[in-house]
């Protein structure tokens, strides 16, 4: 998503341009471990929230609002490099279905199969 297609060349193929981006100084990078996703037939807003183990609430961390073409070639780019990382690190594991996700997420240590207690 950082190039930009340009004029075809000879050959037909496109020529792609580079898109330079400044990273402000200021900038803060935040944790976000939930991801609420809406939308309208012009847009796709993700907003980015932190939610911290036994706290019964959240805080939103970012809201990025883009076009569905947009939404669409990230997801293509987020394939891509799980894809890739998969390949260096290994499998990511998901929670298994009806498993209980506060205790997949924020355990210490992992679930055994079948256990759905939620802890007081």
């Amino acid at each position: 998503m950082s190039e930009q297609q340009g004029k075809p060349q000879e050959g037909g193929q496109p020529q792609r341009k580079q898109i330079k981006l400044n990273l402000p100084k200021d900038l803060k990078p935040v944790y976000a471990n939930v991801a609420l996703i809406s939308h309208a037939p012009a847009e796709m807003v993700i907003e980015f929230a932190q939610v911290l183990p036994r706290i019964p609430h959240g805080t939103i961390q970012a809201r990025v609002i883009m076009t569905p073409m947009h939404a669409k070639m990230l997801h293509m780019a987020l394939a891509r490099n799980l894809a890739n990382y998969e390949q260096k690190f290994g499998e990511i594991r998901l929670p298994q279905p009806g498993s209980s996700l506060a205790n997949s997420f924020f355990s210490s240590s992992p679930e055994p199969p079948g256990d759905d207690k939620e802890e007081d």
